[in-house]
């Protein structure tokens, strides 16, 4: 059976609208501007902001329990280092466990949904327990894809997904939550030199909205970026100016032809770095 995640073409309709979300109103001062005392922020930390499932056991370990919602995770490595992999992963279990819709920003055709079909193939039984051909209709169905090839394209798409969150309407409990761009780096790094004056500053305004959807609609951003060579050895791309961007990095690298790839800790909000773990990636 042939099939393909659903696609978004453009506009505000083609973006699934969450339900209301429960709790208090945060307190506000006359100009409607939030305020949190430590109360609410320990709250907010302990029961609002769980983890995100990317299907590989030994990453989510490394992040302490997988891709936390509120924050941005960024995936960095070397070519046919495994990032895909992990977002296309992480798309597919977030889908099948029924824990919300996953929006995934393709920018270089990397998205492939034979691969998702692969991926929803090997899942154990006792994951979902239904036959495989609804459960791979209801998996595509939960991942909505679009193509962005550029600073301008992204920025609409992000306006469009923000006016969408913002709406609180519900439509069906489909609530997006989780975000991911593969790769943010194919679209920052062209305009982070001096064909583009304002690159930088648009760069960092891509990186302002990304975490104020994270943290005020509670979603897991996940992003992947390429290495570009450094002082005797490469280094994550997109400079100084985006490093103190993500809540979280990992680095993975893969000897070429092994299935087996090390992911390391180069930032982490609440955990060490430099700690590694080693998971394998399906073929």
């Amino acid at each position: 059976m042939a099939m393909a995640a659903t696609s978004a073409s453009g506009g505000a309709g083609c973006f699934p609208r969450p339900p209301p979300s429960g709790g208090e109103e945060k307190k506000q001062d006359e100009e409607g501007q939030c305020f949190l005392d430590g109360t609410d922020l320990l709250k907010d930390a302990t029961e609002n902001k769980r983890f995100l499932p990317t299907g590989f056991q030994g990453v989510d370990a490394l992040l302490g329990g997988g891709l936390r919602q509120g924050q941005l995770t960024e995936i960095t490595g070397q070519s046919s280092s495994g990032k895909t992999q992990v977002c296309l992963c992480s798309a597919s279990h977030v889908a099948a466990r029924q824990l919300g819709v996953v929006m995934y920003l393709d920018t270089s055709n990397s998205f492939s949904p034979s691969r998702i079909a692969r991926i929803v193939d090997g899942f154990p039984i006792s994951l979902v327990r239904e036959p495989k051909n609804v459960r791979l209709e209801r998996v595509m169905s939960s991942i909505i894809c679009k193509s962005v090839f550029d600073i301008f394209d992204l920025f609409e798409v992000l306006h469009q997904l923000e006016l969408s969150l913002k709406s609180k309407v519900n439509n069906g409990g489909n609530k997006i939550c989780l975000l991911i761009i593969d790769s943010i780096s194919s679209i920052l790094a062209p305009i982070n030199g001096g064909k583009y004056p304002r690159g930088r500053s648009m760069m960092i305004s891509v990186a302002m909205i990304l975490k104020k959807l994270a943290y005020e609609h509670n979603l897991s951003v996940l992003v992947t970026n390429h290495m570009v060579a450094g002082n005797g050895a490469p280094k994550p791309a997109l400079g100084e100016s985006w490093k103190t961007v993500p809540h979280v990095r990992l680095v993975i690298s893969r000897e070429r032809g092994s299935k087996i790839c090390a992911a390391t800790v180069l930032k982490h909000t609440l955990l060490a770095s430099g700690r590694v773990m080693k998971f394998a990636v399906p073929s």
